[in-house]
């Protein structure tokens, strides 16, 4: 029987201690991917590249005096009709650089008939809101992602099981409803929709209120222009009317999600 001294030497497990009877040693970590480290790194210059093209975007559309002519609306139909062809190209960049980052759509979408036929009015209307669907969304995913995130109101975070269940659906029924406010964008942005389905379910989402818009905005602005004043207050009565029926009716669902 052979002593202790004379017992083979056994190098300890890495990390320290001794392992014990029956317990797998301890394996070491894994090496770094080079393959993962380079994704990031384009992810990177990703994020960098898009936040430089929106920042040049918004210098050109400045210094092309984009920003001002849309910030006033009276100023609109003149600037753009004397661009000629290159009206459409400034309304659609106009449009996907501003409308993003807190300028209302609407002042692009109700301006489009009173420039151009229907059915250019349309079609640009499309174009710039998908593009600035786009543009918000991406921004919100790919650009600044953890910062947008805290700042989605918690009224959008209850669509989060929704979008998971039903996907197209969801998007579809908030863009037809609410349209394209800016916190829509980075809600879509933020969440697990895929960005096919936010764009095709926007695209579907925004026909109809577009075409409805575009066709008969003109029409609209006319008879709203020659009404007398009872038409008016009949609006305002129908709009007060709506706001507080809306707001029984949230009010009730409140009350019955809240246990007895």
């Amino acid at each position: 029987m052979r002593s202790p001294d004379h017992l083979p030497d056994v190098a300890p497990p890495e990390g320290g201690g001794a392992a014990s009877p029956g317990e797998p040693a301890a394996t070491p970590p894994p090496a770094p991917q080079p393959g993962l480290a380079a994704a990031g790194r384009a992810l990177r210059g990703a994020k960098i590249g898009a936040v430089a093209a929106v920042v040049a975007l918004l210098v050109a559309a400045q210094r092309a005096g984009l920003l001002e002519i849309f910030g006033e609306p009276a100023r609109i139909k003149q600037a753009l009709v004397e661009l000629g062809p290159w009206g459409y190209v400034a309304f659609v960049a106009a449009y996907a650089a501003l409308q993003p980052f807190g300028v209302p759509g609407t002042v692009f979408i109700l301006a489009a008939p009173l420039i151009w036929p229907w059915p250019v009015a349309f079609a640009l209307s499309m174009a710039g809101t998908m593009a600035a669907s786009v543009v918000g969304f991406s921004f919100a995913r790919f650009v600044a992602r953890d910062w947008v995130a805290r700042r989605v109101p918690a009224r959008f975070r209850a669509y989060d099981e929704a979008l998971r269940r039903r996907a197209f659906f969801t998007v579809f029924m908030l863009r037809l409803v609410l349209w394209m406010p800016p916190m829509l964008h980075v809600f879509f942005g933020v969440s697990g929709v895929r960005f096919s389905t936010h764009f095709w379910g926007s695209l579907a989402g925004y026909l109809l209120p577009l075409l409805a818009t575009a066709y008969f905005g003109e029409r609209v602005f006319d008879a709203l222009r020659d009404a007398p004043p009872s038409v008016w207050i009949g609006i305002g009565a129908a709009l007060i009317a709506v706001t507080v029926l809306l707001w029984l009716a949230r009010r009730c669902a409140r009350q019955e999600v809240v246990p007895s």
